[in-house]
């Protein structure tokens, strides 16, 4: 089996390749890269690997994104210290989800998962990782319907209609809703954007995340830029850069 891997710490790297040596000696480790921008060089001029493994947070960004922008052509397990970003690597090719440290056991089952999947489908690798999306719930294309918002001892189901904008504020994230209710949420604006629909979503600026019904109106401001007028109102002015004013009036039309 010939896997690519995704990792920019030398320890974590370490103790992957060690695990794989002493418990599943048939796997290759093709290639280790630190960052997505190496991965896409690879992945973009290399034979597709049986497997990926890969960390979500890598020297230059998210992972996540880097599977957006291309088509692994095979599964993905995800190996991470981090378990905010669980819901966005199931719809970014992932079949499996680690935490680190890495236990034998976990990584034992992770590779017998895409094995068993292979297997028992029948089907090419990207048909598989479709099946496999389609099975956990997921529409077609990976994008994700419905998030759980954490309240105290609570977890309140919450459909992505529902949403009107995303917003950072301070360092977090707020998710604010059509009917005026608003939570705070642990995932970063760069991590939602990855696993949401962007026929829905529009990223207006570094701190704004919009829905489609949620754009009432926009106006022409300074240096071409627009200034959009959100529903329920926003707290803040929100105003999209010259740059991408043009996109945002092609998506919105």
């Amino acid at each position: 089996m010939r896997v690519l891997m995704l990792e920019d710490e030398a320890p974590a790297y370490r103790r992957l390749h060690n695990l794989l040596q002493q418990h599943l000696p048939e796997v290759e480790v093709l290639e280790v890269l630190d960052s997505v921008a190496d991965g896409m060089d690879w992945l973009n001029n290399n034979p597709t690997p049986d497997l990926i493994f890969s960390d979500i947070q890598l020297s230059d960004g998210l992972s996540l994104s880097l599977f957006q922008e291309v088509d692994p052509g095979c599964p993905v397990v995800f190996t991470t210290a981090h378990d905010a970003y669980v819901l966005e690597a199931f719809a970014a090719h992932g079949i499996d989800y680690l935490l680190k440290p890495i236990e034998a056991e976990r990584l034992i089952a992770a590779v017998e998962k895409f094995k068993r999947l292979k297997t028992q489908l029948g089907r090419p690798d990207g048909q598989v990782l479709q099946h496999l999306l389609q099975s956990m719930g997921q529409p077609e294309g990976g994008f994700r319907k419905r998030m759980l918002v954490k309240i105290g001892a609570r977890l309140l189901p919450i459909s992505l209609d529902e949403v009107a904008y995303f917003r950072s504020v301070e360092g977090s994230t707020e998710m604010q809703l059509f009917n005026g209710k608003s939570y705070p949420l642990d995932d970063a604006l760069d991590a939602l954007e990855v696993g949401i629909d962007p026929q829905r979503f529009f990223r207006l600026n570094r701190r704004i995340l919009a829905a489609y019904p949620a754009i009432e109106q926009l106006q022409m401001h300074f240096n071409a830029r627009l200034k959009v007028i959100l529903k329920p109102d926003c707290p803040e002015e929100v105003y999209v850069s010259r740059d991408k004013a043009r996109a945002l009036k092609n998506w919105l039309s």
